[in-house]
């Protein structure tokens, strides 16, 4: 993704055929840009070969799925749908996760009878549930239990998952009470020990103390785990500070405990995939004028992309047509919806703008349209994928007709 000309291009395609063709605003991600990140993945990592299943949640959008499929990897899922969806993708059942702690009892019966990988399991009587339903069936349930391993990730506290006072996992002691339990029960077999500290994480250190209490625990406790699943959380470098996760220094620290523990390692990516493979193009409507700063409406909300909203995260904005026109003026990027926090981004130094040119913000393939919504009863957008010169609608727009 870049300026050729001064348009900006997605591959072979520059936006402009894009914007003559679709509504905005539309979510366009690159088709290379995904291969490149798994490539880069399974080659961070390739001296132990980890299973990786894709974090749905991330982006569940069903061509998306089916791409990550060809790729060869898995899926991690946290619900009834993004399992069932990640199942019509073509993704094979012993490549598929199941995680989360609050899952049903008619979304573990649809897993235990479609055979998956794994149930991370994440409580006393979520395991009790599962031994229920196995015995129902007289069928013997491959699981995991989910530890609380108490290790700050050092990223946002909305999407911290692994300290004490989150709701994620159980404790140390906990676990070994459970442990006894499932070692005694015809119906479960334990074969993995899951973790996931967070999400946005950019320094290996957290991993390092992850992966340390779980050295300590299973010496403790003297059990041959099948699998470890380490989760995801690896970030992306949404500010463009050149702060990139450092894959070589974790892989090392994975090294260094497979020489004291033979298991099979298993990784939840989500983010470090898909963040950066797309942009949300938006339509400016309205250009608001005031003393301090102007206020850029554009037709994109936060129903369409919520993380600014919801976490205060940061994402690049950029104009689709470059100019050598800059303005002292700070611009407030809104959207129309009836909320303050409808607001992209605040910028003290950008390219002047008018009514009706178009804006590019960047880093949108993760928690974008999978976390998007009908408020205000607007419609989703479409959805497109770029293969060099190649354009193609992966989820149609919405119409008003679909939701009224």
């Amino acid at each position: 993704m870049k300026y050729i000309n001064n348009i900006f291009t997605v591959e072979k395609s520059k936006l402009t055929k894009v914007i003559n063709k679709f509504e905005t605003p539309i979510f366009c991600y690159s088709e290379k840009k995904i291969n490149d990140n798994i490539n880069n993945l399974k080659n961070s990592f390739r001296s132990f070969s980890p299973i990786i299943c894709f974090s749905t949640k991330s982006n569940s959008n069903l061509e998306i799925l089916k791409l990550i499929k060809r790729n060869g990897l898995g899926a991690d899922v946290v619900s009834k749908g993004e399992l069932m969806i990640a199942l019509k993708a073509g993704i094979k059942p012993k490549k598929i996760v199941f995680s989360g702690v609050g899952k049903t009892r008619s979304e573990l019966t649809y897993a235990i009878d479609k055979n998956i990988l794994l149930i991370n399991t994440e409580s006393k009587s979520e395991i009790l549930e599962i031994e229920n339903i196995a015995k129902s069936k007289n069928k013997k349930v491959d699981m995991g239990i989910r530890l609380n391993p108490n290790t700050d990730a050092k990223t946002l506290k909305q999407i911290s998952t692994g300290k004490k006072e989150n709701k994620f996992g159980i404790n140390e002691k906990t676990l070994i009470e459970v442990l006894k339990y499932i070692n005694g029960s015809k119906f479960l077999n334990l074969k993995c020990l899951s973790v996931h500290i967070g999400s946005q994480i950019l320094d290996h250190r957290p991993y390092q103390k992850m992966i340390n209490v779980l050295d300590k625990l299973i010496r403790k406790i003297d059990f041959n785990f099948e699998y470890i699943d380490l989760g995801g959380g690896m970030g992306i470098d949404y500010n463009k500070e050149n702060k990139k996760f450092n894959y070589k220094k974790y892989n090392q620290i994975i090294k260094k405990f497979l020489k004291k523990h033979k298991t099979k390692i298993i990784f939840e990516p989500g983010r470090s995939i898909i963040g950066d493979t797309a942009i949300l193009i938006s339509k400016i409507i309205y250009i608001k004028e005031n003393p301090k700063k102007d206020f850029i409406i554009v037709d994109a909300a936060m129903n369409d992309f919520m993380r600014p909203a919801l976490y205060g995260a940061k994402h690049k904005i950029v104009p689709l047509k470059r100019t050598n026109k800059i303005t002292k003026k700070s611009y407030d990027f809104v959207g129309p919806i009836c909320e303050t926090t409808d607001k992209f981004l605040t910028t003290n130094k950008f390219q002047k703008l008018n009514e009706k040119d178009y804006i590019i913000i960047c880093d949108v393939g993760a928690y974008g349209s999978s976390l998007s919504s009908n408020y205000n009863i607007r419609p989703k957008p479409a959805e497109i994928l770029i293969k060099g010169s190649k354009i193609n609608i992966i989820k149609k727009r919405q119409k008003l007709r679909d939701i009224i």
